[in-house]
């Protein structure tokens, strides 16, 4: 008997201490904050109206990002009229110095033919209105004033009224000439004022437009930084419920776990006292034997590498003579093929572009340069770097306006870039052609 109390207290000092060795699990750390359904329910909902007005604004800066395109087209295509204006001003002044100078010839051969009567006239007067040619003759100082008066008597009687005709055609011819070449230079004047003042208004409302863009695009910004803000809250909220349930979780669990090892010590306290009762009948009553225990890079070349942005074409009522591809400031530009450098600097529209004479005949435009590494009368190679992406003049971002001009003009004869790439075997990507 002594025995089996001796077994029972030993099993119930083994449970005492097995439930006690699971008391540490039960120490989970203390429950963190736990956000209400209120505040989550707050949270999400000024997310929504943050992600709302992002919305609202987002439109209105594609808006204002559309419109800005547009007139940046308007005053690059401004600025293309401008520079034909002022090219067509200096042909119509080189005409008109031109005929300047074939007027003067002809002034000169007036004068001449005036003189030569004058002289006529005066020598009739003063020999007498009775003065024949054999007396004008034989009244000449010597052989060459004979032969000189031979000469003026013989044109004045075979041409003495055609002359004077003639004369009178010539200065109405010459007023007439005058007049025209004068007037052709003032409707050129007229041309370029008007193709300034249409420049200057483009340059205008472009530069008004870009402080609308940046006034939308600074509200978007201002917005989006208050969804991110209301985003974080939401997810600090929405990350202590998350904490809070695990904490619940883990709490449950281990509580599961040390009820599951208080009732195995349990268990085996009850399975050692029975095997211990056991043993002590065996041993007062001898017999059974006990049982065992339980273990546990050629000849043309793309001008520049990036995203083909507007394409060539009638565009809002005016033309977009190039193709524009869009790359960051400082992106390589290389000359599309070989040819020697006619302008290259400050432009009308493009802020900087440089203009290459090809040894095909056809001028290559590169506009909105940042940087430009040539100058007038270099020659260049195909591929090789004359300047690098820019984001100058009338703008709307860092891109390369790239056009193509035949018969060796500067400033007209455009033509649509890419399908001129591509017979070249250059292949710049989008735009069709």
């Amino acid at each position: 008997m002594r025995t089996v109390l001796v077994a029972v207290l030993t099993g119930a000092v083994t449970s005492a201490l097995l439930l006690g060795s699971a008391g540490p699990a039960l120490a989970v750390p203390a429950p963190p904050p736990n956000p209400t359904d209120g505040q989550l329910g707050d949270a999400r909902a000024q997310q929504e109206a943050a992600a709302a007005e992002v919305g609202r604004i987002a439109a209105l800066v594609a808006s204002a990002e559309a419109e800005l395109e547009r007139v940046g087209v308007l005053a690059e295509a401004a600025g293309t009229a401008y520079l034909a204006a002022e090219e067509a001003l200096m042909q119509a002044q080189e005409q008109a110095d031109a005929a300047a100078a074939a007027l003067q010839v002809a002034a000169d051969a007036v004068a001449a033919s005036e003189a030569r009567i004058a002289l006529f006239s005066r020598d009739s007067y003063m020999k007498g209105s009775q003065l024949s040619t054999t007396a004008a003759l034989l009244d000449s100082a010597g052989p060459g004033e004979l032969i000189q008066r031979a000469a003026i008597l013989s044109y004045v009687a075979d041409n003495q009224l055609d002359v004077l005709g003639e004369l009178e055609v010539a200065k109405v011819s010459q007023a007439n000439a005058e007049s025209a070449a004068r007037a052709a230079r003032d409707d050129m004047a007229a041309a370029e004022e008007t193709a300034e003042a249409a420049k200057q208004a483009a340059d205008s409302q472009l530069a008004a437009q870009q402080g609308a863009y940046e006034q939308v695009a600074t509200e978007k910004a201002g917005y989006e930084a208050q969804l991110q803000a209301a985003q974080i809250h939401l997810l600090e909220l929405q990350g202590a419920r998350d904490a809070y349930q695990q904490w619940v979780a883990q709490k449950q669990a281990e509580e599961a776990a040390a009820a599951r090892a208080a009732q195995e010590a349990a268990a085996r306290a009850a399975a050692a006292a029975a095997a211990a009762a056991q043993n002590d009948g065996g041993s007062s009553g001898g017999g059974s034997s006990g049982g065992g225990g339980g273990g546990g890079g050629g000849s043309y070349v793309a001008p520049t590498y990036g995203r083909v942005s507007s394409c060539y074409g009638a565009r809002w009522g005016v033309t977009h003579y190039g193709v524009d591809i869009a790359a960051p400031i400082g992106t390589p530009v290389y000359a599309a093929t070989s040819g020697v450098v006619k302008r290259a600097g400050a432009a009308t529209g493009f802020g900087q572009a440089v203009y290459i004479l090809g040894d095909d005949g056809y001028v290559t435009v590169y506009g909105h340069v940042n940087r430009y590494f040539v100058s007038y009368g270099e020659r260049v190679s195909a591929g090789e770097q004359i300047a690098e992406v820019g984001n100058r003049g009338q703008s709307t971002g860092p891109h390369l306006h790239f056009e193509v001009h035949s018969g060796g003009q500067l400033y007209s004869n455009q033509m649509n870039p890419v399908p001129w790439l591509n017979n070249r075997g250059v292949y710049i990507g989008g735009c069709g052609g």
